[in-house]
């Protein structure tokens, strides 16, 4: 699967985000990942969707309170069975690592691309979601070659002592391995 010129992962529903502006410079070379469940611990719900798109009803669960007026957004978000949405287009910047540095460097939401995965900090992902998440991170690498295994990070390394996911539960070791194990081989058919 690749990235179109405009931003957008071929292999992904489209959903349109309103939570998300015009990047300072055009000079992409980090991809943060995190998780989200709504509410906390359960999936497959519709509130995800509801929240990065602008339209979540607050009153819907007693956890929700604390977003009342939260505009906040990811580039796309990884469902439990592997499949992708994308809310905004990876040219533009989403509203997803709040404040953050990397390399010395504030403000990642300038120059990241910010990938969900529906999930929580102490829970397990699945063998569908590392799968997408490998495939989704070769096309990324391949449009924005700036990104490498080593500005591939999770949110809570650009944000210790704030955010703690993608957790403990998320496996590096295997995430990496299928990541660049198959993308030797696609980058050298390019």
């Amino acid at each position: 699967m690749t990235i179109t010129s405009s931003g957008l992962y071929e292999n992904a529903k489209q959903l349109h985000s309103t939570h998300y502006d015009e990047r300072p410079e055009n000079d992409i070379s980090l991809l943060v990942i995190h998780c989200i469940s709504l509410p906390q611990g359960q999936f497959g719900t519709p509130y995800i969707d509801d929240l990065f798109c602008g339209q979540l009803d607050c009153n819907a669960h007693e956890s929700f309170a604390s977003l009342e007026g939260v505009r906040v957004s990811a580039h796309c978000l990884i469902d439990r069975a592997g499949a992708v949405r994308q809310y905004v287009p990876f040219s533009k910047r989403a509203w997803h690592a709040g404040v953050s540095s990397f390399a010395g460097k504030a403000r990642c939401n300038d120059f990241s691309i910010g990938i969900e995965l529906e999930g929580t900090d102490k829970g397990q992902y699945t063998d569908a979601q590392y799968q997408s998440l490998a495939q989704l991170t070769q096309a990324l690498m391949i449009a924005y070659p700036k990104i490498t295994q080593n500005t591939i990070v999770g949110h809570s390394d650009i944000a210790p002592g704030r955010k703690t996911d993608p957790g403990e539960g998320f496996d590096w070791r295997r995430f990496f391995h299928l990541t660049f194990k198959d993308n030797c081989d696609r980058l050298k058919e390019v």
